[in-house]
């Protein structure tokens, strides 16, 4: 069996569609970001604040291999994960990966009202926060373009993309 990575923007919905494709799959949910905080007794945002990006990437990547000896698991990835070094390779070659896409304005919209502080935006006015996605997403989306599925973020239907995937992953989903 092989583990599903999600990928894509901060925002996309990533750890909240993970939960529930892991419940569909009967497979274990692990998100990154709650893996660092609880590995290194610290949060995503005061790692940033107290190192920085690079320092975060370089043990966020550390992480993501270790994930590599898991099985049956859905990963749900930081919004960089997949963007540092050869990290994209990596999951492509370990799992199935799946790109959460969604429209820059979706994206502003979710992080604008975000419960959860980002350490990349947090003290981003609106205008900033806007070319800020529009910037990351120049850089990164021939990256997320490399999954083995794309999916869009907006009104995702986690059922359906269990049932895309399921056959990837060698297994059969209970019929509704």
């Amino acid at each position: 069996m092989k583990n599903v990575y999600l990928i894509g923007y901060m925002g996309s919905g990533k750890s909240t569609a993970g939960k529930h494709l892991a419940r569909i799959l009967d497979y274990t949910f692990l998100d990154i970001d709650r893996h660092f905080e609880e590995t290194f007794r610290i949060t995503v945002m005061d790692f940033f604040q107290k190192y920085d990006e690079q320092a975060f990437r370089i043990l966020e990547r550390k992480l993501l291999q270790d994930t590599f000896q898991l099985n049956n698991y859905v990963i749900s990835t930081g919004g960089g994960t997949a963007c540092f070094q050869d990290n994209i390779k990596l999951i492509n070659q370990n799992g199935i990966s799946v790109y959460i896409s969604m429209h820059p304005d979706s994206l502003f919209a979710r992080l604008k009202n975000a419960k959860r502080p980002r350490p990349r935006i947090t003290l981003l006015n609106d205008e900033q926060l806007k070319s800020q996605i529009d910037m990351d997403m120049l850089q990164r989306e021939q990256l997320y373009q490399l999954a083995h599925v794309k999916v869009k973020g907006e009104n995702l239907d986690v059922t359906a993309l269990a049932r895309l995937i399921a056959p990837k992953l060698g297994i059969s989903l209970a019929t509704d």
